[in-house]
Order: C-alpha cells, then structure tokens, then sequence
C-alpha cells in the first residue's frame, strides 16, 4: 500500500467568540481550517484538521503541500516513525503544527487499515476519563465563580482557572472560586507565563494553601533555572513544558534538573501524536504524570482524547472553553456525559464524521 495523494482543502471558519487566554493568543472572530487528506491507492484516506481559531490553516498551509506532501508521496503510510522523523529534521522548514497534522492523519489511516480505533492501535489503558473545564480570561472574580459553579452543576468535577496575569487579582479570583466550589471540588490555576519568580513564589503558596490541584506555567517557557527553585519552595506540583518545541530531545533536561513535576504535551506544539507518545511514556519512567493540551481544533482534540485512553499517567482531559473557539467541522462534536467523563472512541481510525458538506460550503482554496 502506498500514499498516492495528498490534498489540503482550506475552508472558512466563521462567527467565532472573541476570546482571550492571555496575551497573544485571542480568538479572533473568523479564521479557517485546512482538511488535510491522505490517500493510499487502496482507497483509504486518512484525515486531519489543519489550524485553529488563532492560527489560520492558510497560514501553515502551502508548506505542508510545498514541503511535506513530496516527502509522503509514494511511501507506506504505516512507516509512521519512518515518515515523523523524517519530517522533524526539516522543522526549520515547515512547523509542528502542519507535522502534527500530517502525523495525526497517518495515524488515522493506521487506524483505517487495521480496522481498530487509535487509541487500540497504541495499546488501550482505559475507556473513560473525567474531563475538566479550562476558562479562558474573564472580567472578574464573579464571573470565574458563575463559570465554576455551572459546570459543577453539570457533574463535571474539575475547572481550571486562566486567571487576569496580575498575581493579586489572580489570587482573589483563586479565593472566590475555592470558597464557591468547595473543598471537594477539584481546581487549577495555569497562569501561562505571566509571573516573575517572586510573584510566583507568592501565587503558589497562596494557591497551595487553598488546595489547589496544579500550578500551570507560572514562569517563561523556558525559565530551567526559576522552575527548580520554585518546585523547591512549593508542595502544589508544578506543570510546565507545554511550549518548548517539538521533540522528545526537549524534555530531558527539564526531568535532569528537576524544574516539573508534570510534563505537558500537544498536536500543534510537538508535532503530532507520535512525539506525545514517546514523552509520555518519558514521564512515566520518571514516575510523572503527563497532562495532554487542548489541540486547538475538534479533529486534534479527539485525536487527544485516544491518546489519553492509551496512558496510564495522565488524569484529565482538558476542554477549553468557549466551546465555540475550538468545535468546528464536525457533524457531531465530542460530548462529556452527566458524570463529567469523556469516554473512548469505537470506530476505527480517529473515528470522527467530518462535515464534508459544510467543508464543500465554505471552501475558499484546494491545495494540491
């Protein structure tokens, strides 16, 4: 069996919430998706979404096709780690984003071929896993507390705070909610790199008195030195490695120096499932819990949700909110029950039903 096409079909993304996470990364009112897909000449396709609400497929696109497509052409799509290292020693070229995209959709077509759901094809652990809710930037205490309250109404048992980034602000939002929820509840704060040491320092202890669950980026990405003191200083276990790119070569020396106590993962930034396979199962030999990252679109985020069903160190999956930032291009997007669970995909492949009719609708570009 060999791959005999590749196409990217980029198509609009409209009307979407105007959302803040933190600084750079608001949600703008349209974008577009790329449907990548890739064909074997037995007629089986694998697919995958390209893009998000924030990064236009448009954008990424033409390197996929210009870069990437001559590198599958003719090759066993079940060479997968064949095809993802080779694809990761042109990163310069190309990003992890389109790599994650490529990657997503071979295994999707593993999946196809074998005749089992992903997650099968990994090695399933579990069939269910509780989701939590990750609020984007509100306007005030109040709001977080509205926020937290609905979903634990809903039977969800976990809601993440993205907090103002001003660390006495982020405090008092921290108090409101912990106090609205309860005890029993399960919260955490992901301050996405906003502190210095000192101010996170503060923040986490504020926070680990509270009982708080994680402490998620609290310092830059890359900030070795101002993560090994502050996990020195704090109880709360510290969750970092969510940006630093791309490969399993970047995570050592986070585990070497002892700056984590989780290790973090996604589609986009690692370049596909194959990469947070392998770092999970880094963690796991260092006895780390390995959190997955929303993936920014609704085919990567199910891709996610067979990776978690695969792991044994890894807790919740993450649903961040508002929904309509990141479900898109489905005809049935992924739901979690009354209890607050997700539970595991059956069809083969990813086992997602595509909107090909929307897709057709609001195509604005082929690229072959």
């Amino acid at each position: 069996m060999k791959i005999d096409d590749v196409t990217l079909t980029i198509f609009a993304w409209d009307n979407i919430p105007v959302t803040v996470y933190h600084q750079g990364a608001t949600a703008a009112s349209g974008s577009n998706l790329g449907l990548l897909r890739i064909r074997t000449d037995a007629g089986l396709e694998g697919h995958a979404f390209l893009g998000s609400a924030s990064n236009p497929a448009s954008m990424d696109g033409p390197q996929l096709i210009r870069s990437l497509k001559p590198m599958l052409m003719g090759q066993d799509p079940l060479q997968r780690e064949r095809i993802h290292a080779g694809m990761r020693l042109i990163n310069r070229t190309v990003s992890y984003r389109t790599i994650g995209a490529v990657d997503t959709a071979l295994w999707d077509l593993a999946g196809k071929i074998a005749g089992l759901p992903v997650h099968a094809l990994m090695g399933t652990y579990r069939t269910s896993i509780p989701a939590y809710a990750s609020s984007q930037v509100l306007p005030d205490a109040a709001a977080y507390v509205d926020q937290a309250q609905a979903f634990k109404a809903r039977g969800w048992t976990a809601y993440k705070i993205h907090p103002p980034r001003d660390p006495e602000r982020d405090i008092r939002v921290c108090e409101a909610v912990r106090k609205a929820v309860g005890d029993d509840f399960r919260l955490m704060l992901d301050s996405t790199w906003s502190y210095d040491y000192t101010d996170a320092l503060r923040v986490g202890r504020a926070i680990e008195e509270m009982g708080y669950y994680w402490f998620e980026d609290p310092l830059a990405d890359e900030d070795i030195y101002g993560y090994v003191k502050l996990r020195q200083k704090l109880d709360i276990p510290i969750m970092a490695t969510e940006f630093p790119a791309g490969g399993l070569d970047t995570y050592p020396i986070w585990l070497t120096e002892k700056a984590t106590d989780y290790l973090r993962g996604d589609i986009p930034n690692k370049g596909g499932l194959t990469t947070m396979l392998k770092t999970a199962h880094l963690a796991e030999a260092f006895g780390l819990r390995y959190e997955v990252h929303h993936s920014g679109n609704s085919l990567n985020n199910l891709a996610n949700l067979h990776l978690c069903m695969a792991l044994r160190n890894t807790t919740m999956w993450e649903v961040l909110l508002p929904d309509g930032a990141h479900k898109y291009g489905m005809v049935k997007e992924l739901e979690i029950d009354a209890d607050g669970l997700m539970h595991a995909p059956t069809a083969p492949g990813l086992g997602g039903e595509i909107d090909f009719g929307l897709v057709e609708s609001k195509t604005e570009a082929v690229l072959r």
